[in-house]
């Protein structure tokens, strides 16, 4: 299941079946920044990293964008901030929902 939260003009997540065993019941959130991204390194922080910066690095692809994968249970709801070089913290703003804790996906 391919579930494309956002246009592909704005900032966007895109929410994939994970390739893990299906016993696991765990979805893949792969976050996706277009090409013209915030300069420098960007990474994701949020509930399935413990809020650690560097933790999940957004790379650059073929086609200029950014990014970067994460596997979460199924059902479950996560809350992120992309942190930008310098410190500089920015929400999703088409996410589920943004809370003063940064943005919400529901899985």
């Amino acid at each position: 299941m391919t579930r494309l939260l956002f246009t592909p003009t704005e900032r966007f997540l895109v929410l994939k079946t994970s390739k893990t065993p299906k016993q696991t019941r765990s979805r893949r959130l792969t976050f996706i920044l277009p090409a013209d991204h915030p300069a420098g390194t960007v990474s994701v922080v949020g509930t399935f990293n413990d809020w650690r910066p560097g933790s999940h690095v957004l790379k650059k692809r073929a086609n200029g964008t950014m990014s970067t994968s994460v596997d979460v249970p199924e059902g479950s709801t996560g809350r992120f901030r992309f942190l930008g070089e310098g410190g500089w913290w920015f929400d999703e703003p088409q996410a589920d929902q943004i809370t003063h804790e940064g943005s919400v996906v529901r899985v």
